[in-house]
């Protein structure tokens, strides 16, 4: 039996601080789970798709080429500011306490003191307030999409790169060259990729009915 149903006001969804994964995983679902519940599968899958993501690396030194940006801008976006950064938050303690989902399956809490460990804290911010603005509503346009995954993005060079200078006593421009610079086209790939995703995601679920 077919019903009619509204289409998505993404205007009013914005307002109530809605994201991305709450539509793919409505709240229905987590009335049946249990909110709680809901919230913890939410949270360990953001982790899963970094951990992947992470698995995406093109080795260099002293920090690789990997696909972890890109995972950290699509969970931030997704999930929301207070489950994006608990996301990212397990995914660096899983590291940390000596499993190997960091890139180049790294692991300990020496990799967080390392070269490479602004980063790690940098994603669990960048995360954070990409969260917050998808639930602002950024996320629902190309241009404002664009513009928290900008943020989100130099977020991370901004604790990133100060980090690999402290760490390895590196020049600031050195630091600069081989922390951020080289890494700048490939991040804008990831980036726009990122950013493109969600006005998409947001204009299908406009136009299929809702499962309220």
């Amino acid at each position: 039996m077919t019903i009619a149903i509204p289409r998505l006001d993404r205007s009013t969804a914005a307002e109530r601080g809605i994201t991305l994964a709450d539509f793919l995983v409505p709240i229905s679902v987590g009335e049946r789970l249990g909110t709680r519940l809901r919230h913890v599968v939410l949270i360990a899958a953001g982790t899963l798709f970094v951990i992947l993501c992470a698995r995406i690396v093109i080795p260099t030194t002293p920090v690789p080429f990997t696909a972890q940006t890109f995972g950290v801008l699509v969970v931030g976006g997704a999930l929301g500011f207070r489950r994006g950064a608990a996301a990212l938050l397990l995914y660096v303690a899983i590291g940390a306490i000596g499993v190997p989902v960091y890139a180049q399956d790294k692991a300990g809490f020496a990799i967080i003191q390392g070269a490479t460990g602004g980063y790690l804290i940098g994603f669990v911010v960048a995360a954070a307030v990409v969260g917050r603005l998808a639930e602002l509503g950024w996320d629902r346009r190309i241009g404002g999409s664009l513009a928290a995954m900008t943020i989100g993005t130099a977020i991370i060079y901004a604790i990133g790169v100060p980090w690999l200078k402290a760490a390895t006593g590196l020049p600031w421009e050195t630091a600069v060259a081989e922390g951020m610079t080289k890494f700048l086209v490939w991040d804008a790939a990831k980036l726009a990729v990122a950013a493109g995703i969600f006005p998409a995601a947001w204009w299908l679920i406009g136009r299929r009915p809702d499962d309220r």
